[in-house]
């Protein structure tokens, strides 16, 4: 495996991490965000009012993304594997 095969193979994971992580971190943003313009409205700051509307919308997001996830896992581990076996390992 050459030096510009790692680079592709880095460039490569550093983008499926991006795809991996994008749609819980945004969901858990915007959840976020409403729940603060919330208890601002309110006053009511407790910690757990926020938490608990967060971690309810990353496991919908992570539900519903799933499914595209592992796919976008396998498919790299596949690569990885076949870049392997090509360089003779």
């Amino acid at each position: 495996m050459q030096e510009t095969d790692v680079g592709l193979m880095l460039h490569a994971a550093l983008l499926l991490i991006l795809k991996l992580c994008g749609p819980p971190l945004a969901v858990g943003m915007a959840v976020g965000l409403v729940v603060s313009l919330l208890q601002a409205v309110t006053q009511i700051h407790e910690a757990t009012v926020a938490f608990v509307p967060k971690v309810l919308a990353i496991g919908v997001a992570l539900t519903l993304t799933g499914g595209f996830m592992m796919g976008q896992l396998t498919d790299f581990t596949h690569q990885v594997f076949d870049r392997i076996v090509a360089a003779g390992g």
